[in-house]
């Protein structure tokens, strides 16, 4: 078995290196991870500026390849260019912090394992709680033991999975895995405002989880120190609202030609020629020409 592994912590995070070392006792793994941290950054990918890559080695022996990009981009090049064959599997992790509840939607590592999805190769995101001192090499061997079962109990069609770990459950015997929804509830919202020396105020996000919770969830069994294993999806379709949407009726008439008068016209070049003018006044007075200079003169 081939395996992917990426992260959107970077080429050199702890969690990549543990992750790697526990899932070869599965296959095969080919590293290809960004170049620098990239976390946070959703599932933006590069189109404007070419994605550099390089090898990167560990000694004499050839560790991976750093892409200077997202970590989705690290997916669709390694699949696309990288990898000597189609990965059977990709994993995205460890991450170093906790990607549930709403922070789905902006993980850098979740949306490596959803772009491997779109390949329609089952996918696994590993997340573990930040500390300082992480146990990343415990979490590793905990998140490849249930990734080889997942495989042997999934059935054939290629699936997509959130595995988020708290470090409660790393220091028990038989820790639980629940099998449970992603919350959707609204949090993280409140912002801690500091002083930078120059006396200017800036805010730092302060995401503080939710402390209650109706239903069990991801952050309800994580909260419990319990392992948090959860299916996605991408499809972001509301099909109960697509069918009744599928009665409606529109009644519009055709916009006709467009009026070109009605447009806003692009400024002029002795305007533009004026506003340069006029920002040679701001910057130095002493710069400014006499009124009776025709450049000056804007014609309105």
């Amino acid at each position: 078995m081939l395996i992917l592994l990426t992260n959107d912590d970077g080429i050199h995070a702890p969690g990549l290196a543990a992750m790697e070392r526990q899932l070869q006792r599965l296959g095969q793994v080919c590293v290809v991870a960004p170049a620098t941290e990239q976390s946070g950054v959703g599932h933006s990918i590069t189109y404007l500026t070419p994605l550099i890559v390089k090898e990167v080695y560990h000694g004499s022996t050839r560790w991976g390849w750093a892409v200077e990009g997202s970590p989705a981009d690290c997916v669709k090049l390694a699949v696309n260019e990288l990898c000597p064959q189609t990965p059977d599997l990709v994993v995205s992790g460890i991450n170093g912090g906790l990607n549930a509840g709403i922070n789905v939607l902006y993980s850098g590592t979740v949306a490596a394992a959803i772009e491997g999805a779109f390949f329609g190769i089952t996918s696994v995101a590993v997340s573990l709680e930040f500390d300082e001192q992480a146990p990343f090499e415990r979490a590793a061997r905990l998140a490849t033991d249930i990734i080889e079962q997942v495989l042997a109990q999934k059935g054939p069609d290629p699936r997509l999975f959130s595995l988020n770990i708290p470090i409660a459950a790393l220091e028990k015997q038989s820790p639980e895995i629940h099998c449970v929804p992603m919350d959707t509830s609204r949090y993280g919202d409140e912002y801690e405002q500091r002083t930078d020396p120059w006396g200017r105020h800036y805010y730092w996000a302060t995401g503080k989880p939710a402390a209650r919770f109706a239903d069990e969830t991801d952050l309800s069994v994580l909260s419990a120190g319990h392992v948090a294993l959860t299916p996605l999806g991408y499809n972001l379709t509301e099909q109960p609202v697509l069918r009744q949407m599928e009665q409606w009726r529109f009644d519009v008439e055709s916009p006709g030609e467009i009026d070109k008068s009605t447009t806003t016209a692009r400024p002029s070049l002795p305007v533009v020629r004026s506003m340069r003018k006029m920002q040679r006044v701001t910057v130095d007075p002493a710069e400014v020409e006499p009124e009776d200079d025709p450049e000056t003169k804007t014609g309105t």
